[in-house]
């Protein structure tokens, strides 16, 4: 069945499943929204541990959903990993560095006799809290405002700055998405501890974060959104596979793909509902809106970055360099055999929801928190 579908069918498929897994990712950054948040929802040790065993619970589906988007590029686009990975690998040396800290860090802020202390660890949570998100959505803006590499007629590619990566950070679009996922797993952090654990204090503070980094997110996203809508895209010629400039290219294939519109404005209203519900209405739940709408809002600016010949991976050093869905992708054959494999993904999720909800039904209270406590604390 699956050798009757062309090429690009397979390549079309593989950015969409790669994009369903990022956006998911983005989601489950509410680990880090919630480790930067340590010290300002906790103000006694027994309330930061609390904050940290709540969403230390939660720590290893982030890590792992990491790792499965890393490989799937790897196996997908290996020409997209090769290039960015291989030029712009300052930026994600930091970022992997700051995850190794993160691992660490749980598994060792308690055991005793550590030599660091609990509070080294609690810092170096707070680090990846703050560096792993805005990175992450640093380097998701490069896939519009375009990276420094050249690559040649062998794939080899080059990257033009002696920087390496680090150059992101020097230019406001790529500030401004990296701002506004940061705050966004501040928010979605707050509202998962609102919605895991027992104490009012807690919540009470947890909620005026909610408020609070709304304002910040709202300020950064919106600036990204503006200069998405404005800005000129790295277009694709179906014919001769030719990149150009177009003028408001993302603008236009938001035109061009009513689902991308549909998603993005159905995930910006559930995100804005969550935080409503949150703050105004005092609810648990909000937790569940935002992180449904921030999977829909990543997804769709995810399709606007690949679909409609677009150029999900632009070089403003040569246009030509650019990678797409179509000269970046593994071969038919890897594909199709990858598209098997994916057959799978309905049993990973099904075993992720009845994880994820055994390991919840018991909400997090100061007697979980003790040393002798019959489970595992962080």
């Amino acid at each position: 069945m699956l050798n009757s579908l062309s090429h690009f069918d397979l390549q079309q498929y593989w950015w969409l499943i790669m994009s369903l897994v990022g956006s998911i990712l983005v989601f489950l950054l509410f680990v880090q929204g919630g480790q930067s948040l340590i010290s300002t929802l906790g103000k006694t040790a027994d309330e930061r541990n609390m904050v940290v065993n709540s969403i230390g619970r939660k720590w290893e589906f982030t890590f792992t959903t990491l790792i499965l988007f890393a490989a799937g590029m790897f196996a997908a686009f290996p020409l997209f990993y090769s290039t960015s990975f291989g030029g712009a690998y300052y930026a994600w040396k930091l970022f992997l560095i700051v995850f190794v800290i993160q691992a660490v860090s749980f598994e060792f802020r308690r055991k005793k006799g550590n030599l660091l202390g609990t509070k080294t660890y609690d810092t170096f949570l707070a680090i990846n809290g703050y560096v792993a998100p805005f990175l992450l959505g640093a380097v998701v803006a490069t896939f519009f405002t375009g990276s420094a590499f050249i690559r040649n007629e062998y794939n080899l590619s080059f990257w033009q700055t002696e920087l390496y990566g680090i150059e992101i950070l020097f230019e406001p679009t790529n500030l401004a998405l990296g701002f506004a996922v940061l705050f966004l797993a501040r928010i979605l952090g707050a509202m998962y501890i609102i919605n895991n654990t027992l104490e009012n204090t807690i919540i009470e503070r947890a909620r005026k974060q909610v408020a609070i980094n709304t304002v910040s997110f709202l300020v950064f996203f919106l600036y990204f959104v503006y200069q998405l809508l404005v800005m000129d895209g790295y277009a694709v010629d179906p014919t001769s596979n030719q990149v150009y400039l177009e003028a408001n290219k993302y603008l236009n294939n938001f035109l061009a793909m009513p689902i991308s519109i549909v998603l993005f404005l159905v995930g910006v209203l559930l995100v804005i509902y969550g935080i409503i519900s949150t703050w105004f209405m005092k609810s648990t739940k909000g937790i569940w809106f935002s992180g449904l709408g921030t999977v829909c809002t990543v997804l769709a600016i995810f399709f606007v970055a690949g679909f409609n010949n677009t150029s999900f991976y632009p070089s403003f050093i040569d246009l030509q360099s650019s990678l797409t869905i179509k000269n970046a992708s593994s071969s038919h054959y890897t594909l199709t055999a990858m598209t098997y494999i994916s057959f799978l993904v309905p049993v990973v999720i099904a075993y992720i929801y009845f994880t994820w909800k055994a390991i919840d039904k018991h909400k997090i209270t100061k007697e979980d928190i003790k040393e002798d406590a019959k489970h595992h604390v962080y």
